[in-house]
């Protein structure tokens, strides 16, 4: 299990390690990153700023996004299958065939 101190971790910290799966990453600001192909099944990503990220491709299966900040965000190909996306802000976030299924989008922002 990858465990993080909130806000104390930026993209820049991030290394080639693309495996985050279960990560506790609430509240950590990941704006910019490239997530592309990263597997955060499980991740605990509540709050988190994932403004401007590429996760194209990413495995986000059962992970925790209430709250998070997903703002232009490419998502596109994304596994969101059983993610919590309660008040998640996706203004502008690519979407394009990413998996949904079973996703909560209640409260979310999509506009």
């Amino acid at each position: 299990m990858f465990i993080l101190v909130p806000n104390q971790l930026t993209c820049m910290d991030i290394p080639e390690r693309k495996d985050l799966q279960g990560a506790n990453l609430i509240e950590t600001n990941f704006q910019g990153a490239n997530f592309e192909q990263a597997d955060f099944a499980g991740a605990k990503l509540e709050g988190a700023n994932l403004q401007e990220t590429n996760l194209q491709g990413a495995n986000l299966q059962e992970a925790n996004l209430q709250g998070a900040n997903l703002e232009k965000a490419n998502l596109k190909w994304a596994k969101l299958h059983l993610a919590n996306l309660q008040e998640a802000k996706l203004e502008g976030a690519n979407l394009q065939e990413a998996n949904l299924q079973g996703a909560n989008l209640e409260k979310a922002n999509l506009k």
